[in-house]
């Protein structure tokens, strides 16, 4: 088994900072970068963003959804750009947000986090919303694998804000007690820097309107992925006020504001934005 993805996380963090570029193959950019709207053209623009993002960025954060609209072709696209983050030694963070029950779950849970799968990741974003204790076994499957997840939290999407922020029977707000679920699992493991399971938290957000106390620290560190920055209109210097005693978590999640370089350029933009963001998080 690798190293705990926690642990991985951390001599990321030091050795480039906690920038995740995004590999988003909008319909949008593959025309600009003069790619074709098809699996083809998802599959070259995901390779020249790894390499972008190789001695740069030390987490890429593919968008399954923009592979999977080509269906198998799609999904083979994707399978070689996975491959590829792979082979360069970054650390991959799977936007599927997935969320099942039972044997579903476990499904899921090998095809992403499985040492040798096509679709092997670092990590996945997870649904919880059939409840965070339906993705135990995907946690167990996680940390035996050395994998890591996180669990959407508070989210940008005005639909959410409903639900996320309703109060539950405890007295508490339903993406509170994400948090507390999530990092009660991290807690399994307190040699670690970094927990393995972390949250998804949106900087455009105010968070106390949702129930999470950004002065609370955890032990170890709660991972928190962390759109919203560049393109959506989040300052990275911002981070610390947006995310508290939560901030020496925080991966910093972009992609428009960086892919929109196009192919000539988001090498020198990518390495540029990962030493901003390196020296603005404390």
């Amino acid at each position: 088994m690798s190293a705990a993805f926690g642990d991985r996380l951390a001599c990321v963090f030091d050795a480039c900072g906690p920038l995740c570029l995004g590999i988003d193959p909008h319909p949008h950019l593959l025309a600009s970068w003069g790619l074709p709207d098809s699996a083809d053209g998802a599959r070259q623009f995901g390779l020249r963003t790894v390499d972008a993002a190789n001695g740069a960025v030390g987490i890429v954060k593919p968008q399954v959804a923009f592979f999977e609209r080509f269906g198998s072709a799609g999904y083979a696209a994707l399978e070689d750009v996975l491959a590829a983050a792979r082979a360069a030694q970054l650390l991959v963070i799977a936007d599927v947000k997935r969320g099942e029950i039972g044997s579903s779950m476990r499904g899921y849970a090998s095809a992403w986090l499985t040492p040798g799968s096509p679709l092997e990741a670092d990590a996945v974003t997870l649904n919880p919303y059939l409840g965070v204790e339906s993705l135990s076994e995907t946690f167990d499957t996680a940390r035996q694998n050395g994998k890591g997840a996180f669990v959407l939290a508070a989210t940008s999407n005005p639909e959410a804000a409903t639900l996320q922020s309703s109060v539950t029977s405890s007295g508490t707000t339903v993406a509170s007690d994400i948090v507390s679920g999530v990092s009660k699992r991290n807690a399994e493991n307190l040699e670690q820097r970094l927990g393995d399971i972390g949250i998804v938290a949106g900087a455009t957000l105010e968070l106390s309107t949702f129930g999470i106390d950004t002065n609370t620290t955890f032990d170890p560190i709660l991972p928190v992925l962390a759109p919203g920055f560049g393109y959506q209109g989040a300052r990275v210097g911002d981070a610390s006020r947006i995310y508290g005693q939560l901030s020496p978590g925080v991966i910093v999640s972009e992609s428009r504001s960086i892919l929109s370089a196009g192919p000539d350029d988001i090498a020198r933009v990518a390495a540029q934005r990962a030493t901003e963001v390196r020296e603005s998080i404390v």
